[in-house]
């Protein structure tokens, strides 16, 4: 399998991610991680594809019901670009046709009461828990890093954190 379609072009998979807030926000900033149940220490905000026809906020919304068991959110900040990256070696096989994946984040906070449920219909996260800005790349995922880096950057910059 080469890493090229065939215009020459890599396939990235449009894909929405949220980094997520606790209730707490503004007063104390504590951010949502959670481990993957198919890839063993695996940290990483909760993100998924955008469906055809799906609007980035709605596949915001759907993809926080499937994957954390809630959607109730409120939407503090959106990175004003897309963001790319390619899949390491052990995960492309698993996503092709797609060589990486084009992202577009949001910056949430979980509503007061809201519950978190990881006995979804497909879990995709076996436990999560809430670490200060300072903590989060203890835990992440290394490829996710520089893109992490980034947007959690640009939302210090404009104030938010």
């Amino acid at each position: 399998m080469n890493d090229r379609n065939e215009t020459g072009k890599k396939r990235y998979r449009p894909n929405v991610a949220a980094i997520i807030l606790s209730s707490r926000y503004p007063e104390k900033v504590e951010f949502f991680i959670a481990s993957r149940s198919d890839v063993k220490d695996a940290w990483q905000f909760p993100q998924g594809g955008i469906d055809k026809g799906e609007t980035p906020k709605e596949a915001l919304f759907r993809e926080l019901k499937e994957e954390i068991g809630t959607d109730e959110v409120e939407i503090v900040a959106e990175y004003p670009e897309w963001v790319s990256y390619d899949f390491p070696e052990m995960i492309a096989k698993k996503m092709y046709p797609f060589d990486g994946q084009r992202q577009k984040y949001f910056l949430v906070r979980l509503k007061k009461g809201a519950r978190i449920n990881l006995d979804t219909e497909e879990p995709e996260f076996v436990q999560y828990t809430f670490v200060p800005y300072e903590r989060i790349f203890d835990f992440i995922t290394y490829f996710k890093r520089p893109i992490y880096k980034k947007v959690l950057e640009y939302f210090r910059k404009k104030g938010y954190l």
